[in-house]
């Protein structure tokens, strides 16, 4: 069982930054890889980025390519999605997941967390 905490979203004008954090309990935490979503009001979740368990590969969706970056630390079992270049476009909750293995689909992600709120004012 793994537990899945965000934090650290928030209000920021177009073209700033915001680090988020997902703090994960359990023993098992570097054996998942781990992976962000977000969604939109009304819209569906969508996959924004994953990373395997040792944190050498990593997976972005094209709307983020270049501005975004999944990080881990094993030993603090945490995961963190740093955002640059934020657009009003990439306002959603956002939310990470833990799964087996790194893919971009919501079916591959066994826990979630509760979400935290993005919101990107132009």
């Amino acid at each position: 069982q793994v537990q899945l905490v965000e934090s650290g979203g928030g209000l920021v004008q177009a073209g700033g930054s915001l680090r988020l954090s997902c703090a994960a309990s359990g023993r098992t935490f570097s054996s998942y890889a781990m992976g962000w979503f977000r969604q939109a009001p009304g819209k569906e979740r969508e996959f924004v980025a994953a990373i395997s368990w040792s944190g050498g590969s990593t997976y972005y969706a094209d709307s983020v390519k270049g501005r975004f970056t999944i990080s881990r630390d094993n030993a603090k079992n945490t995961v963190y999605l740093q955002m640059n270049s934020l657009k009003p476009e990439d306002t959603a909750v956002y939310y990470c997941a833990a799964g087996d293995p790194a893919g971009s689909t919501l079916h591959e992600y066994d826990y979630w967390g509760q979400g935290t709120q993005v919101t990107v004012s132009s």
